[in-house]
């Protein structure tokens, strides 16, 4: 079922699938369309799966030249609520992962688990960067087909703001007394340093690294069988019992 939502100055393209624990899913980016597709498929059976192209990129509209993390943490929310879900697992790959940490961190209350999938983590660190580009260049990676262009404006403008959160004083501190179910999924081959979510990972007391082998940023590409496991487990049990 696909929806469009009119949420302050913006139509936001939504898109419902399946029945059972509510899930939302994050695309990375910034700036990239709704990409989860084949992540939904993995927990099709037991999830009432929510996906959605931000403001201003794929299907949704947007008459602003760019806007803040305030803005799209508020759109995730605001979809929430539209759809009537009291708590949901909240699901980000990439920087999606980052914006869901942030949705964590300011909204709590709705949210039953977090699920990090190829993050980058809390930095804006030049190493990390430098590591980045050059194993672009050496080695490359594998993209999704996307369906529309990603948008350069909302990339910048949700660039800067993330930068511009991460150095808030308080923000290791709000991180490490976060009481919530989370599991933190890299992949080997990323060509992206994991340094920075491990360290998140051990911040955080109900948490959990899990790097599978032979998987690249986009693990469904690389290892679909084994990120639908670990998934499917952790929704089911709402906790970390069964995830290896």
């Amino acid at each position: 079922m696909e929806r469009y939502m009119e949420i302050r100055n913006a139509k936001l393209w939504t898109k419902k699938r399946g029945q059972g624990t509510p899930v939302l899913l994050i695309s990375g980016g910034p700036g990239c369309c709704n990409y989860m597709e084949p992540v939904a498929e993995l927990i099709d059976g037991f999830s009432e799966v929510i996906m959605f192209d931000p403001r201003g990129c794929g299907r949704s509209t947007f008459d602003g030249n760019g806007y803040d993390l305030d803005v799209a943490l508020r759109d995730l929310e605001t979809i929430r609520l539209e759809y009537g879900i009291e708590k949901w697992v909240v699901i980000g790959h990439s920087w999606g992962a980052d914006l869901g940490l942030a949705y964590a961190l300011e909204y709590p209350e709705s949210i039953i688990s977090f699920v990090s999938i190829s993050g980058t983590g809390i930095q804006n660190d030049r190493d990390w960067k430098e590591a980045y580009k050059r194993n672009k260049d050496e080695i490359g990676e594998v993209l999704p087909d996307f369906e529309y262009e990603a948008s350069k404006t909302v990339h910048r403008s949700l660039i800067d703001s993330w930068r511009a959160y991460i150095k808030r004083p308080s923000l290791l501190k709000e991180i490490a007394e976060l009481d919530l179910p989370t599991i933190f999924i890299f992949a080997e081959n990323d060509i992206r340093p994991s340094w920075p979510i491990e360290q998140v990972a051990n911040l955080i007391r109900n948490s959990r690294y899990i790097e599978l082998v032979g998987a690249e940023h986009y693990i469904w590409q690389t290892k679909r069988k084994e990120l639908g496991i670990v998934l499917r487990e952790f929704i089911k049990t709402g906790n970390l019992s069964g995830v290896k």
